[in-house]
């Protein structure tokens, strides 16, 4: 009767320890992208300080240069101090986007000259400096907003939540159809991938338009642009997929969340962030979709070209990967023979593994 019992409970034990060991795997994804996350997140935004922000005093004369070496010599590299001649230069300057702000100086009126749609953050550490100038002269401050924002977006950053519902949108569908389509070819794959691109731009569209009115004007701009960065994203993701397989989950979170919300300059631009983070704002796509959308929105489209040069890469890389996963799955691909007829239960199974992690795949996806 015992011997029995132990038979019985033997396969149970064996299974018990296989969907243990089977969990342990699975864990591994989620603790990475905690660790990844806490990495990122802390590292972009934990302690922003300023270096080389650029400001400028307006004036001409000799006082106005010493009061601006002296701003620069207190500053350390915290500061970019130069002059302007007169307010008319300061104020192209800060529309060009050269200057996050500029000081007027006056014995009873001193002001402040910023663009709040450039960067509310860095708009809020120029007020807080020049303060402190103004207040050693015995003035209140007076703080001049040259750009004008959008009803639905006073502080500016409505921009980067609309990214982050974008972003959200397009790696949780590369999920979505690498589950669902992994026995689809890869040019049906990607044509489903940039359908998609275009439903997740015009839910983007409609959020920022008559949903919040973040965009109050050029609407049909920003939704360009969405379609080329959800674009660029679900590209690389399907291309991904090829090779990475349950793994491309983690890779979109590090490629697209946390190096991309991070450096795309709609929380802190570069000069409030360490220079790892603020260096990838250069070329990364999410940066070019914030500062595009700025350049369309508020700046005439001041520098836009350059931006959406950095969104068209993106997708052409993408494009790119798409080539080479064709090449890698035609490659792979089994030779069909006539001769079988009675499909392995290898195979069966095989199938069975596929489906199941494609499950998890996409369990994980939307967890997150």
């Amino acid at each position: 009767m015992s011997t029995h019992r132990l038979a019985e409970e033997r396969p149970t034990a064996s299974v018990t320890g296989h969907t243990v060991r089977h969990v342990v795997i699975l864990l591994i994804t989620p603790l990475l992208m905690c660790l990844g996350m806490g990495m990122a997140y802390l590292g972009a935004f934990h302690a922003p300080h300023a270096h080389g922000l650029k400001v400028a005093v307006v004036g001409s004369a000799p006082r106005y240069q010493v009061l601006a070496q002296t701003i620069k010599d207190k500053a350390g590299d915290a500061l970019d101090v130069t002059t302007m001649p007169d307010r008319a230069t300061a104020q192209r300057q800060i529309m060009d986007r050269n200057l996050v702000g500029a000081y007027v100086p006056s014995a009873k009126h001193p002001e402040l000259l910023v663009a709040k749609a450039n960067s509310d953050t860095s708009a809020t550490a120029a007020e807080l400096v020049f303060k402190n100038v103004a207040a050693k002269q015995g003035a209140p401050l007076t703080v001049t907003d040259l750009s004008e924002l959008s009803s639905g977006d006073p502080t500016g950053q409505g921009l980067f939540f609309l990214l982050v519902a974008l972003s959200i949108g397009s790696y949780a569908s590369v999920a979505a159809i690498g589950a669902g389509g992994a026995t689809l070819g890869i040019g049906i794959r990607s044509a489903l991938g940039l359908g998609t691109a275009v439903v997740v731009s015009v839910i983007g569209a409609v959020l920022a338009g008559p949903a919040f009115h973040l965009a109050d004007h050029h609407l049909l701009g920003l939704w360009g642009m969405s379609v080329l960065y959800a674009a660029g994203i679900l590209t690389i993701g399907i291309g991904l997929h090829t090779f990475l397989k349950r793994w491309t989950t983690l890779a979109m979170m590090v490629l697209f969340v946390m190096l991309n919300f991070t450096t795309s300059g709609g929380i802190f631009e570069p000069a409030l962030q360490n220079s790892f983070f603020g260096s990838l704002h250069g070329f990364w796509n999410g940066a070019g979709f914030i500062e595009g959308a700025r350049s369309l929105l508020y700046f005439d489209s001041t520098g836009f070209g350059g931006h959406i040069l950095a969104l068209v890469l993106w997708l052409v890389a993408g494009l790119l990967l798409l080539g080479a996963a064709a090449v890698t799955e035609r490659r792979n691909a089994p030779a069909p023979s006539a001769a079988a007829t009675v499909i392995p239960p290898a195979v069966h199974e095989q199938h069975a593994d596929e489906d199941e992690a494609a499950e998890e795949e996409m369990g994980e996806a939307v967890a997150v």
